[in-house]
């Protein structure tokens, strides 16, 4: 599966959707790697994610660190019920910038 990144006000927005999970995991990893290589700031759109994996949230991890890494900014909008539930659960919903979309994250900018 392909996930789109649009770039607006800043920020690239990859879109994750439906099942993220080993099947489909790497392909949100290359997504988001490559947002970042780009050197652009990024933000992953959780909000049509019904399922999300330990492969999947790895994928997040891995692009926080490498954004951080890089001194660009990296977050998460729109967070579905069942991405936010997993997210809660490895306490990570504390270690991501969560925001409900991009209008939220750009005021949260300053």
């Amino acid at each position: 599966m392909a996930y789109p990144t649009k770039s607006q006000d800043g920020y690239d927005i990859v879109v994750l959707s439906d099942d993220v999970d080993l099947s489909c995991s790497p392909e949100a990893r290359k997504a988001i790697l490559a947002s970042l290589a780009s050197g652009n700031h990024t933000l992953v759109d959780l909000s049509a994610v019904t399922y999300i994996d330990s492969s999947g949230v790895a994928s997040l991890v891995e692009g926080f660190q490498t954004a951080k890494k890089s001194d660009l900014r990296f977050g998460l909008i729109g967070v579905s019920e069942a991405a936010m539930s997993v997210l809660e659960l490895a306490r990570l919903d504390k270690v991501f910038p969560i925001h409900s979309d991009l209008a939220a994250r750009l005021k949260a900018d300053g």
